[in-house]
């Protein structure tokens, strides 16, 4: 009964010290980006549909803020970084690495598994929409052996491991300026960020070889302030430094800010995605993750929750424990999108409610997935990261 007591009381101490802020913005963010992929579900004809083009504009924009809030949590729990380089390297990417080989060789082992049960090859597009589906392993092995280089579409979700190995590799250099700069310092950074988030649109809208970029350079101008460090000093600071204004202007603020940035999203993607025929690069233009209008709207929900509290201490558990498990539902996920989707497409409800029900309960299952997986032993855990 003691130890019952003491581990009660610990479990308490520990939902009410610490920052539910953070773990909440994990939650959201991995919500976010299951919505998202979602979306990959929707078959072309029902994205052709100008009533689908307007409200899948309005759905899917929702979800861009997803990728900055993971970076944002990233400075804030990483800056400055406390240990020596080396050290930093084995403690962080060995963490990663395990998990990203594992899921990346299953994922791109999944089409030379359905031909092993003898299934038809067309199982493959239920998971993976937007592939040519084939059950040869050759194919299968040439993707497992580009993993070092690059992800295939059967695991696109790794794109982002590979941007975070890369933001960790350059956390301890970054950490030392952050650590000696002043207020004002991390201010002009941002403000220079901020800047060359407009630089997918400049080169899109007025030149291509913009600031200095050419056939044999593309390191132009604000090269080394661009990208998702920006992201990561903006979190720090807006964590460390104190900004002391009402309640009520705060929430103004974080409105505007993401009402601005939401608008530029949606309009944007809605005009390009209606074009028949459109690249992919214009389709994805205004969806860009260092974008002025995205990290707005990252900017507004980061600002308007910062100082959120639930007194609830079960909620905080199991805000806890779903944050926990963040990043093992980014591994998974994508086996159940498309067969969670496939059960509510049989329903006559609008795609909307059908993306909103396959968005939760894909959440929900990776969860429980993952809780299994960490729960059955330390190779459980390794795997799930």
């Amino acid at each position: 009964m003691a130890n019952t007591q003491s581990h009660f009381t610990m479990q308490t101490k520990i939902s009410v010290n610490r920052n539910i802020f953070l773990d909440f913005l994990k939650v959201l963010a991995i919500f976010l980006v299951v919505a998202n992929h979602c979306v990959d579900n929707v078959t072309p004809i029902e994205r052709a549909e100008p009533w689908y083009n307007m409200w899948g504009s309005i759905y899917n924009s929702f979800t861009r803020p997803a990728i900055p809030l993971f970076v944002m949590v990233t400075g804030i729990l990483l800056l400055p970084v406390k240990i020596g380089m080396l050290d930093f390297y084995k403690k962080k990417t060995s963490r990663l690495v395990i998990p990203f080989l594992f899921w990346s060789i299953l994922y791109n082992l999944f089409p030379w598994i359905t031909g092993l049960l003898h299934l038809e090859p067309n199982i493959i597009n239920l998971f993976f929409k937007w592939v040519e589906p084939t059950q040869e392993f050759i194919p299968s092995l040439k993707n497992i052996l580009m993993i070092p280089f690059g992800f295939s579409y059967y695991a696109i979700q790794m794109w982002y491991v590979y941007m975070l190995i890369g933001l960790y590799l350059y956390l301890p250099i970054f950490s030392a300026w952050v650590e000696k700069s002043t207020k004002k310092e991390q201010q002009i950074f941002l403000i220079i960020w901020f800047i060359s988030l407009f630089i997918p649109y400049l080169r899109n809208y007025l030149m291509n070889d913009l600031w200095g970029v050419c056939s044999w350079n593309e390191f132009g101008l604000l090269y080394y302030f661009a990208g998702f460090s920006g992201y990561m000093l903006l979190g720090y600071y807006l964590m460390n430094n104190t900004i002391r204004i009402t309640k009520m202007k705060r929430y103004l603020i974080s409105f505007f800010s993401f009402i601005v940035g939401y608008f530029i999203t949606f309009i944007g993607f809605k005009q390009l995605s209606g074009v028949e025929g459109q690249s992919e690069a214009l389709v994805e233009l205004f969806f860009t993750f260092c974008s002025p209008n995205v990290a707005l709207m990252t900017f507004g929900i980061f600002f308007g929750l910062q100082n959120i509290k639930f007194d609830n201490i079960s909620v905080n558990n199991i805000i806890i424990k779903f944050a926990g498990a963040v990043f093992g539902i980014w591994m998974c996920h994508y086996l159940f999108v498309g067969p969670i989707f496939l059960l509510f497409a049989q329903l006559s409800i609008p795609v909307l409610i059908k993306l909103l029900l396959s968005t939760i309960v894909t959440v929900i299952v990776s969860f429980l997935l993952v809780i299994i997986i960490k729960g059955s032993g330390r190779i459980g855990k390794k795997i799930m990261g």
